[in-house]
């Protein structure tokens, strides 16, 4: 490597390093929980740093030499895409570790949740700049390893210890899923490094059969990592976990899925059925969950929920072959979910304002007027631009999606003003939204497109699908109550995916204190009521 490159993978490397010295020095110390705080704080401040320096590096080697990675040639190499990434979270994970100092305190087990929290972040900085299938996989495997302690930091609730327990299975699973797709990988490209399997894909061979089998292994393991529909109840659950814990889990590790698959998309070119897979899984996961959180009231469950839903889109922009947009996606869902998350208890706030304002109905005709709106604004704004169009299928799906932004409550005299001004707000919105859309379509992220049309107009009737949902269960709730009660439940989806993890993985998941080792009656009954003839 030349020296800039060495550099840039030098300062790429010591996030990493920092981090696994955060959570060796908390696992291994035994100073006040105070002292172990502060050196988190430094460590993970000066990682923050370095993460910065190393993007800008990043940004100026690419410039500069037309280099897009550095260390290629080793286990270990920096990626542009890779950078971004490693930024966010290192911001998220310095963010989360100041509100958990405030948060947890008093609380007796912190040394293990500050080693943890360390740990997912220094595994994640690895993951990052994986350059070869044992790096990955084990990588992937540590965050999973860490996570389960911060998942499992209240030992003594009995749903938080089902839902790690669901997630180990699940986790598992992607393992081997991974092994066997590193495996078919390997024997065909004859290394097990990542940069010769894109070497290989790039001339002409990612259609080879073994290799579509290794998309397809990938594909199904990142389909599990990332909680998509049916294996997504254990992230709906897990909100017994800290707030913290759930910040971090919903912004800088469900979404790594995200990452791999814009990472791997010279692999997933050449393979079809890997493609319809993740349209398919996203597409339903996408639809499913959209329609699920209008029927949550609870402020955690719903963001879950909405989770699941931006993971489905995210899966399906990169089945499309929109990696650009999954790259954009993963970086501003992270951001955002990480926000809402600690602003949590704000709920409190809102619903109380909610009591004296009383409820507000959404009007039928800002419903009906919204698609043509959105979809004027996102066609009207590419054709202003002059730059190359999306396609158009897509151009379609991104206007529904802004829809609901222009949905307005029904008039009255003494709302006139607030409805003229929300109603301005949200057509700002929904140009401002196009139009960095298009902004970011030529950012320096690192990532590609590769459209599949028969799958975008797939979508597109997908999409459309469930804004008519969503509508309907606006405008005609009782009308579809029998609909809705299925909604709420999810269509009883995670209900038979516990009773088959139960069944084929047994555990005592009571909670500490209960003698029996089985969990409270009611709390059985609730798990295996699938298992009910």
């Amino acid at each position: 490597m030349s020296l800039p490159s060495e550099l840039n993978f030098a300062l790429a490397l010591l996030p990493a390093l920092l981090m696994a010295a955060a959570a060796l020095w908390s696992r291994c110390s035994a100073v006040p929980v105070p002292r172990l705080w502060h050196r988190f704080h430094v460590l993970a401040w000066a990682a923050l740093a370095f993460s910065l320096l190393a993007l800008i590096s990043q940004l100026a080697l690419v410039r500069a030499y037309s280099v897009a990675g550095a260390g290629a040639d080793m286990w270990l190499a920096a990626n542009q895409f890779g950078a971004w990434v490693s930024l966010l979270v290192q911001l998220l994970g310095t963010a989360i570790g100041v509100f958990s100092s405030t948060h947890l305190q008093g609380e007796p087990r912190q040394p293990v949740y500050i080693a943890a929290l360390a740990g997912v972040l220094a595994a994640v900085h690895f993951l990052l700049l994986a350059n070869h299938w044992i790096v990955l996989i084990a990588a992937w495997a540590a965050i999973e390893y860490a996570m389960d302690f911060l998942l499992c930091f209240y030992r003594d609730r009995p749903f938080a210890l089902l839902a790690a327990h669901k997630k180990r299975v699940t986790d598992r699973a992607a393992d081997v899923l991974l092994i066997a797709a590193a495996a078919f990988a390997w024997v065909q490209v004859g290394s097990g490094s990542l940069s010769a399997l894109w070497t290989y894909a790039a001339a002409g061979h990612a259609a080879s059969p073994l290799l579509t089998v290794s998309a397809i292994c990938l594909v199904l393991a990142v389909i599990a990592r990332t909680a998509l529909m049916p294996v997504h109840g254990w992230l709906v659950q897990v909100m017994e976990a800290p707030t913290p814990v759930s910040a971090l889990l919903h912004a800088g590790v469900v979404n790594l899925g995200g990452y791999v698959l814009v990472l791997f998309a010279p692999l997933l070119a050449g393979a079809l059925f890997a493609r319809w897979l993740l349209v398919v899984f996203g597409l339903v996961s996408a639809v499913v969950a959209g329609l699920v959180l209008l029927t949550r009231v609870s402020q955690k469950v719903h963001l879950a929920w909405s989770t699941i839903a931006q993971m489905g889109f995210m899966v399906l922009e990169c089945g499309l072959g929109l990696y650009l947009f999954a790259a954009l996606h993963l970086l501003g869902h992270s951001l955002y979910k990480a926000h809402n998350f600690l602003a949590a208890s704000s709920a409190v706030r809102d619903c109380s304002r909610k009591l004296i304002t009383g409820p507000v109905e959404n009007s039928w005709l800002s419903m009906l007027l919204a698609v043509p709106a959105t979809l004027a604004i996102v066609f009207g704004i590419q054709f202003l631009t002059g730059g190359r169009g999306w396609p158009w299928w897509w151009s379609a799906v991104l206007a529904l999606a802004w829809a609901p932004l222009l949905w307005v409550p029904k008039p009255s005299p003494e709302r006139k003003g607030v409805l003229a001004a929300r109603l301005t707000v949200a057509l700002a919105s929904a140009v401002l939204l196009t139009f960095a859309g298009w902004i970011v379509d030529h950012a320096p992220v690192g990532a590609g497109e590769r459209p599949l049309a028969a799958a975008g107009v797939v979508a597109l009737a997908g999409m459309a699908a469930m804004y008519l949902g969503m509508v309907l269960l606006q405008l005609w709730p009782r009308a579809v109550i029998e609909v809705r009660r299925w909604v709420y439940a999810g269509f009883y989806m995670d209900e038979g995916y516990t009773h088959w993890v139960l069944r084929i993985c047994p555990t005592h998941w009571a909670a500490a204190g209960h003698t029996s080792g089985r969990a409270p009656s009611i709390l059985r009954e609730r798990a295996y009521r699938t298992s009910e003839p």
